[in-house]
């Protein structure tokens, strides 16, 4: 494209997946403690109404709705990776109740897919070098 093409003036910036979540201590437990993630802002509209949060670690934004209207629980996460083999002995390490998550070969790469307590699935892959 040439420079007086107005696409040229495009530029996607990376997407946010919206999860759908119902219980704030749920989440919190599974996105922070299990998963490492870190609590980027929170939202309420007054203190009695849905939350809105946004998680975020090394890069990865994630935004958690308890809204009705944001997201549709069961939804999939597909998250490529470095250092699979290194964020699996840490989720390991963690000995979460929940969830032992095992590291599957795949004909693209290797993954582990983990499960949120609201049905949502996070696929945590490690791409196969081409």
């Amino acid at each position: 494209m040439s420079s007086d093409d107005p696409q040229s003036a495009i530029g996607f910036s990376p997407g946010i997946p919206i999860l759908r979540i119902f219980d704030e201590a749920r989440a919190r437990e599974f996105y922070c403690g299990f998963l490492g993630f870190s609590v980027g802002f929170e939202h309420r509209f007054e203190e009695d109404l849905p939350l809105y949060m946004e998680v975020v670690r090394d890069g990865l934004t994630l935004h958690l709705s308890e809204h009705h209207g944001d997201a549709t629980p069961g939804s999939a996460v597909f998250v490529p990776l470095r250092g699979l083999h290194a964020f699996h002995r840490e989720l390991q390490a963690k000995v979460y109740r929940y969830a032992r998550p095992e590291i599957e070969k795949l004909p693209w790469g290797e993954w582990i897919q983990v499960t949120d307590p609201f049905g949502n699935r996070l696929r945590f892959c490690e791409l196969a070098e081409s």
